[in-house]
């Protein structure tokens, strides 16, 4: 709006920001009204089939690590250097195999860490890192 008083010729301009809100308000509605019109716009039937056995997967190898630093494979114990070739074997028998690494929590960073590497070095690349919530 211009506005001009009669004691000086100075002009005083603002911008009127209304009609703007107004315009953006109308186009937010617009697009919450269309947007759930547009996830699924072409109807389609699809065909009923009978339940097919999910794909066997074959249970990971959990390796633990208990409070006083000593290492499991599935609840067998194991000394920390077999570790290694224990993984190694098992990556032979199969070699997509998982792993999913569990540690305690008053566990030394250095075991969970020597752990990981005996994991890369037998070529596991599948591993999970299991902690609680």
């Amino acid at each position: 709006m211009a506005f001009s008083t009669q004691d000086s010729d100075e002009v005083l301009s603002e911008i009127n920001v209304t009609p703007l809100v107004d315009v953006m308000l109308v186009l937010l509605v617009v697009f919450i009204v269309t947007a759930p019109l547009l996830t699924n716009a072409i109807p389609i039937n699809l065909p009923k089939t009978e339940a097919v056995a999910p794909v066997e997967q074959k249970d990971p190898l959990v390796v633990s690590i208990d409070g006083s630093g000593a290492l499991f494979i599935n609840k067998d114990e194991l000394p920390a250097d077999g570790l290694e070739a224990r993984l190694k074997r098992a990556k032979l028998d199969d070699p997509e195999v998982r792993v999913q690494l569990q540690a305690d929590d008053g566990v030394n960073y250095g075991e969970v860490a020597r752990a990981m590497a005996a994991i890369e070095r037998a070529g596991i690349s599948k591993l999970a890192v299991i902690t609680a919530r």
